[in-house]
């Protein structure tokens, strides 16, 4: 019996300490390929507003620029783009060469947003956003042709060197 003395105070041992605290194990991996893109943090998407004179949506609230255009959300760090299905991302590079257009050549002052703009859920967008281009939906609306027509005169004097 004295023999399977230790052996029994070692099992006794370890089923004691085992039962008392659960031992917990974790695992995290994280891959990465290139850069990886400035992270948002927002709770909810935000309430967004069409650029006059464009069809891109802009979210003025927000501290950078985050654009609702054609379905995606798009944002800029520096000269890099990137684009999400989802205002939390994932967020993907896009090369210039794969942008929109309207999204590289927004107006110059497009932050310069005039009052009264609708302010929307991004869902209510995401939702209409292809009906709205087709049927023209913001054409119609003073202050889209007013800052269309401001945006133009701008290029022209830009253009011929009057800026």
């Amino acid at each position: 019996m004295k023999r399977y003395l230790p052996l029994l105070a070692a099992a006794f041992l370890f089923t004691a300490f085992s039962a008392a605290e659960p031992v917990k194990a974790e695992l995290n991996i994280n891959i990465g390929i290139g850069r990886p893109a400035k992270k948002v943090k927002v709770i909810d998407p935000p309430v967004v507003v069409v650029i006059p004179g464009t069809y891109v949506y802009i979210a003025p609230d927000l501290d950078e620029d985050i654009f609702f255009y054609r379905g995606h959300w798009w944002k800029s760090n520096g000269r890099r783009w990137y684009r999400s299905d989802e205002f939390g991302g994932p967020w993907i590079f896009i090369s210039i060469e794969r942008m929109p257009r309207a999204l590289v050549h927004l107006p110059e002052r497009y932050r310069d947003l005039p009052p009264g703009l609708e302010r929307m859920p991004p869902g209510h967008v995401k939702k209409h956003w292809k009906q709205w281009e087709d049927e023209r939906h913001w054409e119609s609306r003073h202050e889209w042709k007013e800052h269309k027509r401001e945006h133009r005169e701008h290029k022209e004097h830009k253009k011929h060197g009057r800026d």
